[in-house]
Formats: C-alpha cells, sequence, structure tokens
C-alpha cells in the first residue's frame, strides 16, 4: 500500500488542498506506524523544495504516532 500512496501522492501534487486530502487519508486509514514513518521520510526527500508543500507536510505529520 505505501507504493500506491507514494504514487497516488505525486500524481497530485499539483494540487495542494488534493495532496492534502489524500496525504491525511493516507496516513490515517491505509498504513501502518511504520508505513508511515517511512512515508513521511519519502515525502520530505520528494516535496522538501516547495515551502508550501513542506508546511502541509508539517501538519498533517505533527500527529502522527
Amino acid at each position: 500500500m505505501l507504493e500506491y500512496v507514494k504514487v497516488i501522492l505525486q500524481k497530485v501534487s499539483f494540487d495542494l488542498k488534493l495532496f492534502e486530502k489524500e496525504l491525511r487519508k493516507s496516513i490515517s486509514r491505509y498504513l501502518q506506524p511504520t508505513e508511515v514513518e517511512s512515508l513521511k521520510k519519502w515525502c520530505y526527500d520528494n516535496f522538501r523544495h516547495s515551502k508550501i508543500h513542506t508546511s502541509v507536510l508539517d501538519e498533517c505529520f505533527e500527529l502522527t504516532y
């Protein structure tokens, strides 16, 4: 499931609201805690170039396990 989530996030990254929605949904519904940690690392590695995405990542991952 983790790989699928990564694909989805890449595809929706053009729309910040949709990106946030999919990220939150993935964290809360689809992924195990260890997968969430892997996703967090992957997201920051892939989207850190965008301050807008970084703020969404910070907000979404601050409440994780």
